[in-house]
Parts: C-alpha cells; sequence; structure tokens
C-alpha cells in the first residue's frame, strides 16, 4: 500500500510540476523565454541522464584473479586468498541487496519526485497549454508514477498488490 501512496503523491507532484511551468510561463517576460532560455532549460534536463550507472569492475577483477598464473606455493596460496577475499566481497555486496528493509531510500524518492516535478514544469515552460498537449503530459505523469510503482512494489516481491506466492517454495521445502 505504501507503493500506492508513494507513487500517487509523485503523481500529483508531476501535474504539479505542469501547472507551475504553466504558471510561470504566463508571468515570466516574454525574453526569458527565448530560444536561448529554452536551450539551457533542455541542457539542464540531458545532463540528468543515467546518474546511477554502475562501473560493472568487480566481475573483470575477479576474471583476472583467475587468470593469474602462480609459480610457486606462495603465489598460489596468495591467489586463492584473493579469490576467497573476492568471493566474500560480491557475498556481502549481495547480501547488502537482499537484507535490505528499505531498498527504496526517502531521500532518493525525494530527489526523484522533485526532479520529475522540474522535468515537467520544463514542459509546460515552453508549450502553450491546449487539450492534446494537457492530456499527453498528464499520460506521461501517470506513466513515471507507473513506473515508480512497480519498482517500490517489485522491491518487496512477497508483500503488496503484486506479490509472488510464496506456496511453491513452503511445498519445496516440507519435501526436505
Amino acid at each position: 500500500m505504501r507503493a500506492l501512496i508513494l507513487s500517487s503523491i509523485i503523481f500529483a507532484l508531476t501535474l504539479a510540476g505542469i501547472f507551475l511551468g504553466t504558471l510561470l510561463r504566463r508571468s515570466l517576460p516574454e525574453h526569458h523565454l527565448d530560444k536561448h532560455a529554452k536551450d539551457v532549460v533542455r541542457l539542464g534536463v540531458a545532463s540528468t541522464r543515467a546518474p546511477f550507472e554502475t562501473d560493472g569492475t568487480a566481475e573483470p577483477v575477479y576474471l583476472e584473479i583467475q587468470k593469474l598464473s602462480p609459480h610457486d606455493n606462495v603465489q598460489r596460496s596468495l591467489q586463492s586468498r584473493a579469490v576467497q577475499i573476492s568471493n566474500d566481497l560480491a557475498q556481502v555486496r549481495f547480501l547488502l541487496f537482499v537484507e535490505s528493509e528499505n531498498l527504496m531510500p526517502t531521500p532518493f524518492l525525494a530527489v526523484l519526485a522533485f526532479w520529475l516535478m522540474i522535468i515537467f514544469a520544463s514542459f509546460s515552460l515552453f508549450s502553450p497549454l491546449n487539450v492534446t498537449v494537457v492530456i499527453s503530459l498528464c499520460l506521461f505523469a501517470l506513466s513515471a508514477a507507473c513506473s515508480i510503482f512497480l519498482i517500490l512494489e517489485l522491491s518487496r516481491p512477497f508483500t503488496g498488490l503484486m506479490s509472488i506466492s510464496s506456496t511453491p517454495l513452503r511445498n519445496a521445502l516440507e519435501q526436505m
């Protein structure tokens, strides 16, 4: 239920961003809405792409450790220890993701909601609103809110509206 409430709030905030952009467009002088201002806003929105990409360095390091060819017992022991440490780090990292109770931190959601509000405000800042634009922006806002809802729901697979049944796992455990 928390996911539905949060995604509804984010939907309302994106709609507020649309209407904030409309109010700004009506109240700002014309020279603030020229081509140069539009380019700056586009640049600001485009610079926020893919902020949380991982660099994927763990697997290549592990593969490089495996490629090492030790020449004596000390080097074999060191290679074995490096492999063990690499595996331990991977397990700890996995446990951090699996055992984290709050997979989507509140500050992240707040920043995401603010970011979406700014983006939707910029969409309506430079375009006069007519029925087609309003319906399109509302559908885009609903789509963004629904995707956040899905992310929040799928982060807790055994609870919520879209839950995975635990019956097959329980049946498998009974057989053991």
